[in-house]
């Protein structure tokens, strides 16, 4: 398969209420074409930078991508606040083969945005 036909995934979290990044977070690539169902396609953990940079290149023929983020324990290790109020994050996003999708994930016990970042 070339980079042509597939497309690569990358993402960071950051804790916005500390400022720093979330490590240990497990994170779940998902794929599907135009008519299937998701099927997951790798595991990573974001290391102490916050950074998942091993996920797997999409399978050739994903029209859609997943990332589902398991911050409910990230949660439960780095706040006093209890129990966290969205125990996963998960982001679906359309694909064209050929291209980097590195999409930032913003952090706090009871909020987040994600980006299509660089």
């Amino acid at each position: 398969m070339s980079s042509e036909e597939t497309a690569s995934v990358s993402t960071h979290i950051l804790d916005t209420s500390t400022g720093s990044p979330a490590g240990s977070v497990a994170v779940e690539l998902s794929a599907r074409g135009d008519s299937d169902q998701y099927r997951v396609v790798g595991h990573a953990k974001t290391d102490a930078d916050g950074r998942c940079k091993d996920l797997p290149a999409l399978p050739e023929g994903t029209t859609h991508a997943r990332l589902t983020f398991s911050v409910e324990p990230y949660l439960a290790r780095s706040q006093a606040a209890g129990a966290a109020f969205f125990p996963e994050v998960t982001v679906a996003f359309a694909v064209t083969p050929g291209e980097h999708y590195h999409l930032p994930l913003l952090l706090n016990p009871f909020g987040y945005s994600v980006y299509r970042g660089s």
